[in-house]
């Protein structure tokens, strides 16, 4: 028998065997019985921690920061958060928000109105820094932004020179950043002129030097490997029996890029959470007793599913265009696009790729948009009809030479590239089949499968894409929040991506007039505070993008996800996700 000091030797080799087995280091993490935790998967590595100047949906924001108020999960309504209560004025120009008491960051130090002031004079409004935020703080027509000012040390008031119904949403999620480390940042400049604030925390940032305010805090990152995230000792939430929020201790971010492979490491019980694709749910439908977890599904997803062509015909610096113009030609032709959109079959796709586990997407907005307007309403659809495809593009000059292949009415044959990300099969499968369907047409297309920061920076820096097989969310609540999407100038303008701040070598960028008449219904729909009067601004928008087509919408599939059973309080939802009452979740390990 083992006694002592021996017994405990053997105990210690024996548990960092077990570690070894499992592929977890040692050193960073301790037993569940230690301390709990949740395990979660992230597909990509995070380009920044840098919140302002961040463009990745992949990131740990979500658990590290707040704004003044949230959305909840369920209802869609805000509630407050660092902002104890808010009051709007009668002529509806100004908002007042009110603070909680004592707020600190994660270092210890007081969060301020001077925070709150900071952050959007400062971060979000600063024309000197490349945020997107200000497109969505754009006041209609006018190109100016909120006037943000101290009231007094708990009070700040927004105001707006003209009403602005999207004002309350798009300040009220924005996260609050720290003055007292990042001012100095935002006063000087780097080598070439550019704030250093473009370059602060970096991933190689010393964690300790990233101060947040959210339920935790950053402990440390493993590029390639994963992020940990520690509990924020100076959190302001309390439960009604005043315990300090959240429950859980620790995250642990695992970055596995491919769904296979976050698959596997679920079902071998090193993940706690997972979403749960096409593809994996009848499995893991039969494991869930015998794996002890629960699937739970959220309807379906709020966001949209997409395909489009790059749109974009100006030529950077070099004088090279951003797509061969032999193409953009194609592309920018509305009779090709109309084609596309009937070559498409998405019930097959719905069928096949989503185990008809999802529905077809018709519009720009979410089913879950008080604003969606449904083929029922009227909305335009593009019913699967490849023999109708094949008319158009003949009456268009089109014609098939001997091997069925398409040519144009100058003889090149019709081929170009479907750009889409690595990390979801679900995703490629999607691509796949779309190249299916368009060889029935005698069109030939090649698959360029690409990391997600690559696609990002292919999509709104390099622009040098053909088509695109993505997915875009937001909006859920107020359409507004779309606005860098869908505004001709926007951040996020990706099917015709113009020239941002800075940018002076974009030579040659065209706006379509069907561009500018949705510029103009998105400043209409948030000056406009009758509810009858929106709804018929934002069908008329999506009545113009089913028409011109810089997008084809494809199948939304339920949003799915399966959790532990150790896992309390759970109320998932598909607009809030897993996570949205996060200081409410606990760990039951009995």
């Amino acid at each position: 028998m083992f006694k002592g000091r021996s017994w405990k030797l053997f105990l210690a080799l024996l548990f960092t065997t077990i570690l070894i087995v499992t592929g977890l280091a040692v050193q960073e993490f301790n037993a569940k019985t230690q301390k709990s935790q949740l395990v979660l998967a992230i597909p990509n590595d995070p380009s920044t921690f840098n919140f302002a100047i961040n463009r990745n949906p992949y990131s740990i924001f979500q658990f590290i920061y707040q704004g003044l108020l949230t959305q909840n999960g369920v209802t869609g309504k805000l509630e407050p958060v660092l902002a104890k209560n808010w009051q709007i004025s009668a002529d509806n120009l100004s908002i007042i928000f009110t603070l909680r008491d004592h707020l600190k960051w994660s270092d210890g130090e007081p969060l301020t109105v001077d925070d709150v002031v900071f952050t959007y004079n400062n971060i979000y409004l600063n024309q000197e820094l490349p945020t997107v935020y200000k497109d969505i703080l754009r006041i209609g027509n006018t190109k100016k932004f909120p006037l943000v000012e101290k009231v007094n040390n708990q009070q700040v008031r927004f105001s707006v020179s003209q009403p602005f119904y999207p004002l309350l949403t798009a300040i009220g999620e924005l996260p609050i950043l720290p003055r007292h480390a990042l001012e100095e940042s935002i006063k000087s400049q780097d080598s070439q002129g550019n704030l250093k604030f473009s370059t602060m925390w970096g991933t190689k940032t010393n964690p300790k030097y990233i101060i947040s305010n959210g339920p935790y805090r950053l402990s440390s990152y493993t590029p390639t490997q994963r992020i940990i995230l520690e509990k924020n000792p100076y959190y302001w939430r309390k439960d009604k029996e005043n315990n300090q929020q959240p429950y859980i201790e620790r995250l642990v971010l695992e970055i596995i890029e491919s769904t296979d492979n976050q698959l596997i490491r679920f079902r071998s019980g090193e993940l706690d959470n997972i979403s749960v694709t096409p593809n994996s749910f009848a499995l893991l439908k039969r494991e869930e007793k015998k794996g002890k977890y629960t699937i739970y599904n959220g309807g379906v997803n709020s966001g949209v599913q997409l395909m489009g062509f790059n749109l974009n015909q100006a030529s950077n610096g070099d004088g090279k265009p951003f797509v061969d113009p032999i193409k953009s030609r194609w592309f920018n032709n509305l009779s090709f696009r109309k084609a596309i959109a009937y070559s498409i079959n998405r019930e097959r796709m719905n069928n096949n790729i989503y185990r008809g586990l999802g529905e077809i997407q018709h519009s720009p907005l979410s089913i879950h948009s008080p604003y969606y307007l449904s083929p029922q309403e009227g909305l335009k659809t593009y019913n699967y009809n490849p023999k109708k495809a094949q008319e158009i593009l003949i009456n268009e000059g089109f014609y098939y030479n001997q091997k069925q292949q398409l040519l144009d009415d100058n003889g090149n044959q019709v081929k170009f590239l479907i750009l889409v990300k690595s990390e979801d099969k679900s995703r490629i499968d999607t691509a796949i089949q779309i190249k299916e369907d368009l060889s029935h047409i005698g069109i030939q297309t090649d698959l360029q499968i690409l990391n997600f920061n690559l696609v990002l920076k292919k999509l709104l820096v390099s622009r040098d894409w053909d088509c695109y097989v993505g997915a875009f969310s937001g909006g859920e609540v107020e359409p507004n929040q779309l606005f860098p999407m869908w505004n001709s100038r926007g951040s996020f303008h990706q099917f015709n991506q113009g020239p941002q701040p800075k940018e002076t070598n974009i030579k040659g960028w065209k706006v379509s007039d069907w561009e500018l008449t949705i510029d103009k219904l998105f400043i209409q729909g948030s000056q406009e505070f009758n509810e009858t009067r929106r709804k018929q601004i934002y069908g008329e928008f999506q009545q113009i993008v089913v028409e011109q087509l810089p997008f084809f919408y494809l199948v939304n599939g339920l949003s799915l996800q399966a959790a532990r059973d150790t896992i309390e309080n759970v109320n998932f939802s598909a607009v809030g996700g897993f996570f949205w009452n996060l200081d409410e979740l606990k760990i039951n390990y009995d």
